[in-house]
């Protein structure tokens, strides 16, 4: 059964409510999301028949309590003792205040010592706060699907084992955890910013969660150079958002967009904080990834772009945080510097990273480095190949109309968007 949109954006909000709710109660993280998904799917059944409920977060944690209890029912002996719970949970359900605490609590609960690795915490937290599935999440971190499913599998049963409190983290607890939690924010937005697969190429309900709980950490570190250079970074690419799509969906690269329909305010807010934040905090690579934002959003047009302190700035947080996007993007400031042809050449040494050889990005910023140097009959091919590579629907049509104004005489005068720069 198809959703209508307004009800699956209110169940992806409601979801971290409800399961940070219930695992604050009960404790059991994995039984929790269990019972949790059982209500999402009750609610997606009924909910389009009957009607979203008057109190639609009540009615989730009422369905997802029983489906908890129930899931106990066979232990007798304990079964008393859960009631009494849940009806103590379904009376703090009406008390306000508690969905952003909870919420964030949550967070970092995902990021708890006891999973003993990075990938493990951003899996997990991007399933359970976030509420990415499993190939979304795949393709986030540029993993097979059967790997992502299994470390969610362990992580919830590390969380389980560990007996870890759903509590925040101490001051002293604090800086161990918020490298994955950052992590993690930076992921969602990312999925949000530039879905990796569907018709829309902005899931602002992604995007907005992670701004929103980007900022109650900020609120909590107002010191902390990463958070605040973390939330420059998704203001200035979110405020480019609404000239990023055409009517009819369809993708407009960033040397074409209406600067004119960027968020001015937006825009304001995240260079006052970079700015602030560099000139007051060590330089992490988010600061540096907001500064690269920056300095795009700031220029009046695109031929106005500072392209020489872009490359180097992606000079430097190739120095500090290395990886194949930063390699790709580098490339393409490479190919705006020094010309297409030097770009080219980076981009076969680039290759060589496996997470890039087979990467939809990499051929379509092939082609348009080809269109740049006039070779249109290679550009072509490998404008081909990108789209057929793609699961973005937005991003598809755009990767096959460069393909089409090629066989017609377009210019290569656009420039291509690859996530937050």
């Amino acid at each position: 059964m198809k959703l209508n949109p307004d009800v699956e954006d209110l169940l992806r909000e409601l979801a971290p409510q409800v399961l940070g709710l219930l695992v604050r109660r009960y404790g059991d993280f994995d039984a929790c999301e269990d019972a949790l998904q059982e209500a999402l799917l009750a609610a997606a059944t009924q909910w389009p028949s009957e009607g979203v409920p008057v109190n639609p977060k009540g009615w989730m944690i009422t369905v997802a309590s029983r489906r908890w209890t129930e899931q106990r029912r066979s232990e007798s002996a304990r079964y008393r003792r859960e009631a009494t719970v849940a009806s103590t949970q379904l009376r703090e359900a009406a008390l306000p205040g508690s969905a952003a605490d909870d919420t964030l609590t949550l967070l970092f609960l995902c990021c708890h010592p006891s999973l003993t690795t990075l990938p493990s915490q951003v899996t997990l937290t991007l399933r359970a706060v976030g509420g990415l599935n499993t190939a979304e999440i795949a393709r986030a971190l540029l993993l097979p699907k059967a790997t992502v499913g299994q470390r969610i599998s362990r992580a919830k049963q590390r969380i389980k084992v560990s007996g870890a409190r759903f509590v925040m983290p101490s001051e002293v607890e604090l800086p161990e955890r918020l490298g994955a939690v950052l992590r993690v924010l930076y992921l969602i937005f990312n999925e949000g910013s530039t879905a990796s697969s569907g018709p829309a190429l902005h899931r602002v309900e992604l995007t907005t969660e992670a701004i929103r709980l980007t900022r109650l950490l900020l609120d909590r570190l107002p010191e902390d150079g990463e958070v605040a250079g973390l939330l420059a970074l998704m203001l200035l690419t979110d405020a480019r958002q609404a000239a990023r799509t055409r009517p009819d969906g369809s993708l407009v690269p960033l040397g074409e967009q209406d600067r004119s329909l960027w968020d001015a305010r937006a825009i304001g807010e995240g260079v006052a904080l970079i700015t602030q934040t560099l000139a007051t905090a060590p330089i992490g690579p988010y600061q540096v990834q907001a500064a690269i934002a920056a300095v795009h959003d700031e220029a009046a047009s695109s031929e106005d772009t500072d392209w020489p302190q872009i490359l180097r700035l992606y000079d430097l947080l190739r120095t500090i945080e290395p990886g194949p996007m930063v390699t790709l993007n580098r490339v393409v400031a490479v190919a705006m510097v020094h010309g297409p042809n030097v770009g080219l050449k980076e981009l076969s040494g680039a290759e060589t990273d496996p997470a890039l050889a087979g990467h939809h990005r990499t051929s379509a910023v092939r082609a348009h480095l080809l269109d740049m140097a006039g070779d249109r009959e290679t550009a072509l091919t490998h404008y081909r190949r990108a789209a057929r590579m793609t699961l973005s629907i937005p991003e598809r049509r755009y990767l096959t109309s460069r393909a089409r104004e090629l066989t017609t005489g377009g210019a290569a005068d656009h420039q291509i968007e690859r996530g937050p720069q």
